[in-house]
């Protein structure tokens, strides 16, 4: 049975995680409560009633250039900001076991509320993404994230969430 999406506690256990990408499973056994220590991002779990984690994602601040964004995105903010604030969702993954179950698609809808309600607080403009591959692409051009050619990241901004979401 699945637990709630929750911040990482000591008490999760991430030591069997397999999404089968090495650097998000090293990521989550190794350097994800050290990054939520020193206050560099903050990492949310879906873990089962063991909590065995299932599935997690992180989100940090970030900015983003506007040099590659759209036309019309960029044609309603003052020219005089070149650096845009965003929110970087940095890495979200999937247990091997639990895969083609609709977790992914959870935790990133879980995000964009995160998202959302944090955007009514503080200034953010967007979610951005670095997509690890070829699947992370097509993953994200889903739910309506569009690639920025300059930098190989990809970007939703937060009215298309607030607008499909």
């Amino acid at each position: 049975m699945i637990r709630k999406i929750e911040l990482l506690q000591k008490s999760h256990v991430k030591t069997s995680f397999n999404s089968e990408i090495a650097l998000l499973d090293n990521y989550i056994k190794k350097q994800a409560s050290q990054d939520v220590k020193k206050d560099l991002s903050v990492c949310y779990v879906l873990a089962d009633e063991a909590m065995k984690v299932m599935g997690y994602y992180t989100l940090s601040s970030n900015s983003i250039r506007r040099e590659g964004l759209p036309e019309n995105l960029l044609k309603k903010l003052p020219a005089n900001y070149h650096d845009l604030p965003a929110v970087l969702l940095g890495r979200l993954a999937v247990d091997k076991n639990e895969q083609k179950k609709g977790y992914g698609e959870i935790l990133l809808m879980d995000a964009f509320d995160r998202c959302l309600s944090l955007s009514k607080q503080l200034g953010t403009l967007a979610i951005i993404v670095d997509p690890i591959d070829d699947n992370a692409i097509n993953f994200y051009r889903k739910y309506g994230f569009l690639m920025i050619p300059s930098n190989n990241k990809m970007f939703i901004a937060m009215e298309t969430i607030s607008k499909a979401y």
